[in-house]
């Protein structure tokens, strides 16, 4: 068994090794660049919506409010009739990535730290790389990758979306495993 206390090395130099690597996938590479689509009426829908002021938060066009009222034949009216939205509405002003780039670092150490619970406790010291590799690859995976299902599942994430996500997950986890790896006590 090997205590998370001994592993901070690993997890955050995975945590910095993969806020690179994914500010490359983002910023550099075209991967991720069709991801969301353009609205061809983009002005209107804006102004359309501004004159009711919505809060930051997530929404659902038309809400049931209930899953007693998803029976309520007005509410299928409106789903039939359409548009079916689900928009999260953000605060208005220039884009500011300070907060989303922190709050993503800080959330890589989490994975790393979760990765490291499960592999301290499933190895010891002197395990062999590619058992650390296996135990924190598939624990990292999963932190970084399969949550993302449930949005396509649920809220009707493109899948293409999704699958492009999950695959930067993998990477991730293939760096953090190999981080990990590399750096586990002997």
């Amino acid at each position: 068994m090997v205590p998370v206390t001994s592993l901070w090395i690993p997890i955050l130099l995975s945590s910095v090794i993969v806020f690179v690597a994914s500010s490359i996938v983002h910023m550099v590479l075209p991967v991720h660049r069709n991801d969301v689509r353009r609205l061809d009426q983009e002005d209107a829908v804006m102004n359309a919506l501004r004159p009711f002021r919505l809060p930051p938060g997530d929404y659902a066009v038309p809400h049931a409010g209930s899953s007693a009222n998803m029976k309520n034949p007005a509410f299928i009216e409106k789903m039939s009739k359409g548009p079916v939205v689900y928009m999260t509405v953000v605060p208005s002003g220039p884009p500011a990535m300070g907060t989303s780039l922190a709050l993503w670092f800080l959330y890589s150490v989490l994975v790393g730290i979760f990765a490291a619970y499960i592999g301290g406790r499933a190895l010891t010291p002197g395990a062999h790389y590619l058992e650390v590799f296996r135990f924190v690859g598939c624990s990292a995976f999963m932190g970084y990758s399969l949550a993302l299902l449930q949005n396509s599942i649920w809220w009707k994430r493109n899948w293409p979306m999704t699958i492009k996500s999950m695959i930067d997950g993998l990477v991730y986890a293939l760096l953090t495993a190999g981080t990990f790896g590399w750096l586990w006590p002997r």
